[in-house]
């Protein structure tokens, strides 16, 4: 646990409490907001197959990342951190000990986490949705679960659901499951748009349903939440390689975010691999005071 604390609180290491000084009546799909794809995902079993991001969940949030895209395999009647088959020697109750300790720690911050399942379930006596009620049931007051994005200052210290999973419960959060497969598409109801188009036959076509959605959060609806995976895998030798793409890609992402033609640009959120702290803070940066 103190390794924990530490990673949460050294204002050093990044930007943990940019959010303090943002205006309670801004709406969470108003702001631009960093996230990682796969957030737990830091093991390989070979390289470029599972592994997205070299910071901790700790780190990313002491750098300033706010959406967390957590993959969680059902074992046990327990949540294990997992990307596709790949176990990320992380529990579900380790990543919350860690967001919730942040919370606590820079109470004016905002975790935006999205759960959904991931792999086989394996000897379990319940459905994941019973398992996930389990866990907010430890601390209610942990969580937002509101049905559409919020706004700031309701939901100051919390986690704000976005729900990747089939539930009975209404609401459960932010009802994400109509996701389309590698695709930009919308969710009405849920005020969403996503990119996420990760199947990457070329990067130049990545790029551009990158940039696309970028223009449509500049330009659009300050209530509809923009969601941009920036994230991908190329095949190659029969295996899905995924700094084929984020190599390429972050570098495009660099110089698009450097260009002062974009300065104070409405970003939405970008979910993205390999984060880096300089990254997070461009992003930041563009949230106008």
């Amino acid at each position: 646990m103190l390794a924990v604390l530490a990673g949460c609180s050294d204002p050093a290491t990044g930007q943990p409490d940019w959010m303090a000084n943002l205006d309670d009546t801004r709406m969470i799909a108003e702001l631009s907001l960093p996230g990682t794809h796969d957030s737990g995902a830091r093991f390989d079993l070979t390289q470029g197959l599972a592994k997205c991001q070299d910071l901790t969940i700790a780190e990313q949030l002491a750098a300033g990342v706010r959406f967390f895209d957590l993959r969680c395999r059902h074992v046990q009647d327990q949540f294990l951190i997992y990307h596709g088959g790949v176990d990320q020697n992380q529990t579900f109750d380790e990543v919350l000990a860690t967001m919730y300790a942040f919370l606590d720690a820079h109470p004016h911050e905002v975790i935006l986490a999205s759960v959904k399942e991931e792999a086989v379930p394996t000897l379990d006596t319940r459905s994941f949705e019973a398992t996930f009620q389990s866990y907010i049931a430890q601390d209610p007051a942990r969580w937002t679960l509101a049905p559409t994005p919020p706004r700031l200052g309701d939901v100051r210290g919390t986690l704000v659901l976005l729900r990747r999973f089939d539930a009975t419960a209404s609401p459960l959060g932010i009802d994400a499951t109509q996701w389309a497969d590698n695709a930009t598409f919308t969710i009405s109801d849920a005020h969403l748009r996503i990119e996420d188009e990760y199947v990457v036959t070329s990067n130049d076509l990545k790029w551009t349903a990158i940039a696309n959605l970028l223009a449509e959060a500049a330009a659009g609806d300050p209530a509809t939440w923009m969601l941009t995976y920036t994230s991908g895998y190329q095949m190659i030798s029969g295996l899905p390689n995924i700094t084929l793409v984020s190599d390429d890609i972050n570098v495009r992402l660099d110089a698009f975010l450097a260009d002062p033609a974009h300065a104070h640009a409405h970003l939405g959120t970008l979910a993205m691999d390999f984060v880096t702290a300089e990254r997070v803070e461009a992003i930041v940066a563009a949230n106008a005071p």
